[in-house]
């Protein structure tokens, strides 16, 4: 009876965020000797970013292996480089990283407390992108006369009542402050004028706070239209309820799954198979198919021409939005203390007002 082999790279990973075609593909490229790879899916991000934790490390059984790479959300690396739970990669090992957009490069480029700094540390390895957008029931706005196309549209006195947002004041206040043509990442709340008035006047619009559970109304009529992240509404999903969806036309807020590295002994550069597996997932024809496969966009996918994809990429407004509207997009970037408590006092004052008063 042979020995079983041991796990030669580890990676957990959100579960349906790798399809079995391109693990398959990534095998059969490796060498003869056939290492073990070993994909571990989990629910939820905040599951992947707990198992950077030294309690959650601590737990596990001594045979445990521990994992080479973790997918991890943009919005937990800030304090995952704060609490020391990743540890800096070396892009000059990767064949490819010259061929991210300069955003993504930026993404991932920080200092010691986690904030954007071009001198810094590469911490992380862009895998793929969505984007906030507005879904809405195309029957329901034929009746009406319009569709939604920006975010002014939600304070539309006809839609009043019929609105679900996502329940985070980063993601809320953040498109009252793009309607106001200002951006996500504003540091004082105080200079953005009519801010507290535009927020409690779209308030009004407001039916449903929800990060989790705000498709269901939009399906049994309840809302009529619904603020929510791209990868909820897979073309199946949209198909099956006639939902119509669009990328509001002046800009919106951009998330990204990263590749990072759990702190440990071992540095990236002795481990050649995450190396190799990093960039397989960035080359044009695997990032091609990952887009097209689990409805969320490859970094690569930006810079190739539409005429080098395929025409269901080419053709999906929410895998290949418009250039222009990509250039008005931001990502939630990391905002100091302050700034977190005028989000935080702005959003309890006004959801907690009287309706009408």
């Amino acid at each position: 009876m042979g020995c079983r082999q041991t796990t030669a790279l580890k990676i957990e990973l959100l579960k349906g965020s790798v399809p079995v075609q391109m693990v398959n593909k990534f095998r059969r490229e490796l060498s003869a000797d056939r290492p073990v790879i070993d994909f571990v899916p989990q629910a939820q991000l905040k599951d992947l970013y707990q198992l950077l934790q030294p309690e959650e490390k601590k737990s596990r059984p001594e045979n445990h292996s521990s994992s080479d790479l973790i997918m991890i959300g943009d919005y937990w690396l800030t304090q995952a480089i704060q609490q020391q739970l990743v540890q800096p990669l070396d892009p000059q090992v990767w064949q490819r990283w010259n061929q991210l957009p300069p955003q993504w490069q930026a993404l991932v480029t920080r200092n010691a407390q986690g904030e954007l700094d071009p001198q810094g540390q590469v911490w992380a390895a862009p895998y793929r992108w969505g984007t906030t957008a507005i879904a809405y029931r195309r029957e329901q706005f034929e009746t009406l006369g319009w569709t939604p196309q920006d975010w002014g549209d939600l304070w539309r006195e006809d839609i009043r009542d019929r609105i679900s947002v996502l329940d985070n004041p980063r993601e809320t206040i953040g498109l009252t402050l793009k309607k106001l043509g200002s951006s996500y990442n504003i540091t004082d709340l105080d200079l953005v004028v009519d801010l507290e008035d535009q927020f409690r006047q779209l308030h009004r619009n407001i039916k449903l706070y929800d990060s989790n559970t705000y498709l269901k109304p939009l399906i049994t009529g309840d809302t009529w239209l619904a603020v929510g992240w791209s990868t909820d509404f897979s073309e199946k999903f949209r198909r099956q309820h006639n939902i119509g969806v669009v990328i509001p036309a002046s800009g919106t807020a951009l998330w990204a799954d990263l590749w990072v590295q759990p702190t440990s002994e071992k540095p990236i550069s002795n481990l050649p198979l995450a190396q190799q597996w990093i960039d397989f997932c960035w080359k044009p024809e695997i990032a091609t198919q990952m887009s097209i496969l689990t409805g969320t966009t490859s970094p690569i996918v930006n810079q190739l021409q539409p005429s080098e994809l395929p025409e269901t990429l080419q053709n999906n407004p929410l895998l290949f939005p418009k250039a222009e509207i990509l250039e008005k997009s931001e990502f939630l970037l990391p905002l100091p203390e302050s700034t977190l408590k005028q989000y935080q006092a702005l959003w309890i004052k006004i959801r907690t007002e009287t309706v009408g008063s």
